[in-house]
């Protein structure tokens, strides 16, 4: 029995070493929550509670919640592709589910990897990690960890509404 403990243990270690260092964002307005990359500095919550930008020198993660304009959310998956693109950057990476959605790109030295997750009612929640190409083995490694957190948060928050 000690055996299978501490072989567990040996196990878990990697996983708590990787985790190390990152922090949680949950956001109340729109039920929604993340984990945030050692390194990323918060910049405060915006004034309409919908969510928070962390920077670090070279790189900006952008978490928020919204709602549903017209359509559904795979309707406004497309757009938000569509306003990607219209702002330049070229899309190299889509996939798109009723569950969720990603996309990447890139623009001017610079990749940009969005990640989109339908919420309760008319309302999703999105991440934007952008980052020069310079710091790609930086900073993809964090995708994975960050796309896995993007969660809605269970009964902490009713669902939204539209004001």
């Amino acid at each position: 029995m000690r055996v299978l403990l501490v072989l567990v243990l040996v196990l878990l270690m990697p996983l708590s070493a990787m985790a190390a260092g990152w922090s949680h964002y949950s956001n109340a307005r729109f039920g929604y929550a993340i984990d945030v990359p050692p390194g990323f500095i918060g910049q405060g919550e915006s004034a309409n509670g919908d969510g928070q930008a962390f920077k670090t020198p070279t790189a900006t993660l952008s978490v928020f919640g919204r709602y549903i304009v017209d359509g559904g959310f795979e309707d406004q998956v497309r757009a938000e592709q569509d306003y990607a693109k219209q702002d330049g950057w070229a899309i190299t990476y889509a996939v798109s589910t009723p569950r969720y959605a990603s996309f990447s790109g890139v623009k001017a030295g610079r990749i940009s990897y969005t990640r989109m997750i339908p919420l309760c009612g008319d309302a999703f929640a999105e991440f934007d990690l952008a980052y020069s190409k310079a710091d790609i083995q930086k900073f993809n490694p964090s995708i994975d960890q960050l796309v896995a957190s993007l969660k809605p948060t269970d009964g902490s928050a009713a669902c939204p509404r539209k004001p």
